[in-house]
């Protein structure tokens, strides 16, 4: 194997994970480099590393020499282990889990609130 990487392939690869940040996160953003800011803590720290070399590669990209710094190994996993992430989330799954999120906390907040409201009456004596 080489030790250069193809950029038409990296852009190619690139590209699809931009997508699929957007279809799964709901991620916005011009560039990669944004995308990976935007998605923060949606990301595990492992992913959020292999975004990192993906951006420090695409910025190396443009300087054939220092393009000879990356690994294309490092490269290639990086961009396996973000798509096998990606591939796993559902994002119904995720808008499920947020309705149900403020479901509770709101049921929680009113069931304290019925309380309070059920010991103040209670302690004045109007039950």
């Amino acid at each position: 194997m080489t030790n250069v990487i193809d950029q038409e392939q990296f852009h190619k690869r690139a590209a699809h994970l931009e997508e699929m940040l957007h279809a799964k996160l709901g991620v916005r953003g011009k560039t990669l480099e944004r995308k990976f800011k935007r998605a923060g803590r949606l990301l595990p720290r492992r992913m959020r590393a292999a975004g990192r070399v993906l951006v420090e590669t695409q910025g190396k990209m443009a300087h054939p020499i220092v393009m000879r710094q990356v690994d294309p190994n490092q490269v290639s996993s990086a961009f396996a282990e973000l798509e096998t992430h990606l591939k796993s989330i559902d994002p119904a799954d995720r808008r499920r889990g947020k309705v149900l999120n403020w479901a509770g906390g709101t049921v929680m907040n009113l069931l304290i609130i019925c309380a309070l409201a059920a010991a103040i009456i209670r302690w004045k004596g109007l039950i």
